[in-house]
């Protein structure tokens, strides 16, 4: 298989992704909504499009980079937590 076979094969990957779909009802939900005026319509579209905008931040985050910064976090407090309660206990 050469590069233009496996970009074409990407291209079509990315096009039939489930957030491509997603983004299509979303798109038909409200576009049927506003054609033919029912409310509940264009309030799945609208809620489908902002879910898919959602979805598109969550997926770009670093999420190991967040998890080691949690953890670090986690660390921090334990040892001040430490800290405090030795400081405490030292005063009484």
């Amino acid at each position: 298989m050469d590069d233009k076979e496996k970009q074409e094969i990407s291209l079509i990957g990315r096009l039939l992704s489930l957030e491509a779909l997603i983004v299509v009802m979303g798109i038909i939900s409200l576009g049927y909504g506003i054609y033919n005026r029912a409310l509940v319509n264009i309030f799945w579209g609208v809620l489908i499009l902002i879910g898919a905008v959602v979805l598109g931040f969550v997926r770009k985050k670093d999420w190991k980079q967040h998890w080691a910064e949690q953890e670090e976090l986690q660390r921090r407090r334990a040892a001040l937590a430490k800290e405090r309660k030795e400081r405490d206990h030292d005063g009484n």
